[in-house]
């Protein structure tokens, strides 16, 4: 497949981590950005930067399809597009050590107090940086937002991977970079901006950042079963979790053509995210087999192999009588 006929790829479907050397067909430094939105310093960088590979990650798919419009029509061979939220192509697409360097630019900033958590820079953010990041790496993070900037410089200061590549923790002009048009835009409307440009140091990161496992897909056989009807009326909402991460069975449908119920599951690890389907089907007169749903090309994590044992834990619960016949779980 073509690099044109790739358009932008979908975070969800790529191993990991991901062979980037193979997607860009060379070795090179890799450099990435997050949040491009139009796409206009990622290409720059792309110009600027042509011995460097550059993977773009953006969230929202009509900016991914605008800056993929851009990359086409530049034919900019050195720089692919990711939909897929920050942490998470972090965490899972980049192997440790891997990365030359990190742009940021005018991240969120989530003014309303209640809103703050969702602020993408705190300490956690910055330990998978330094888990990514190779030494001497460098990280370049620009804002508009005077408190966010304060919180940013705080959170660098107290990192112990990271030390500023200037005097400063940050300055309020950066004319090596290209100026996109929010930052005009803020310039315009009398707001400061702030410019921090940091390096990944020596100092061992935590070590607690591998890229997830995938496992072999799910499943479960229970004996002495009752009928599915007697067990969608049980059904009842319910929240598991641990070091895995958390699992809740929202809602339970039952098929209106054949013997099998849905449990509409949402799974929630460090390192992933994922909305699926549990099946729960007839097998025999007397046993239950009970999976994953192939909608929406599920992976098969740690989580989800939990999301089956407490599917099941609950269903032992509400019909004791019920046993284990087989199962591939891993826990």
């Amino acid at each position: 497949m073509s690099r044109e006929e790739w358009g932008f790829l979908e975070g969800r479907w790529l191993p990991w981590p991901v062979p980037w050397h193979d997607y860009f067909g060379r070795s090179a430094p890799l450099l990435v950005e997050i949040g491009f939105g139009n796409g206009q310093f990622l290409l720059d960088l792309a110009a600027r930067r042509e011995e460097a590979n550059i993977v773009g990650v953006e969230i929202s798919q009509p900016s991914l399809r605008s800056a993929q419009r851009k990359v086409s029509s530049q034919q900019r061979k050195n720089v692919l597009l990711v939909h897929a939220l920050a942490g998470q192509a972090l965490w899972t697409l980049c192997a440790p050590q891997s990365l030359s360097g990190v742009f940021i630019n005018f991240p969120d900033p989530w003014p309303k107090a209640s809103h703050r958590s969702r602020r993408l820079i705190d300490q956690p953010f910055l330990s998978l940086l330094a888990a990514r990041l190779h030494p001497q790496a460098m990280l370049d993070i620009a804002t508009d937002d005077a408190q966010y900037a304060l919180e940013i410089a705080r959170h660098l200061a107290s990192h112990q991977s990271f030390d500023s590549r200037l005097p400063t923790p940050y300055v309020h002009e950066d004319n090596t970079r290209l100026r996109t048009k929010y930052e005009s835009l803020a310039r315009a409307q009398g707001r400061l901006c702030y410019y921090f440009k940091w390096r990944r140091n020596k100092t061992p990161g935590e070590s607690h950042y591998p890229p997830p496992r995938e496992l072999a897909m799910p499943h479960l056989i229970l004996s002495s079963a009752p009928h599915l009807s007697a067990v969608a009326r049980a059904f009842e909402p319910a929240t598991h979790s641990g070091e895995w991460g958390t699992v809740r069975f929202i809602g339970m449908f039952e098929a209106r053509d054949y013997e099998s119920l849905l449990v509409d599951t949402f799974i929630d690890e460090i390192a992933l995210t994922q909305r699926l389907g549990l099946t729960i089907r007839a097998r025999g007169e007397d046993a239950l087999i009970i999976g994953v749903h192939e909608l929406g090309f599920p992976r098969a994590t740690p989580a989800v192999h939990h999301a089956i044992h407490c599917l099941a834990s609950d269903l032992i619960q509400r019909h004791p009588y019920m046993q284990i016949l087989s199962s591939n779980i891993k826990l």
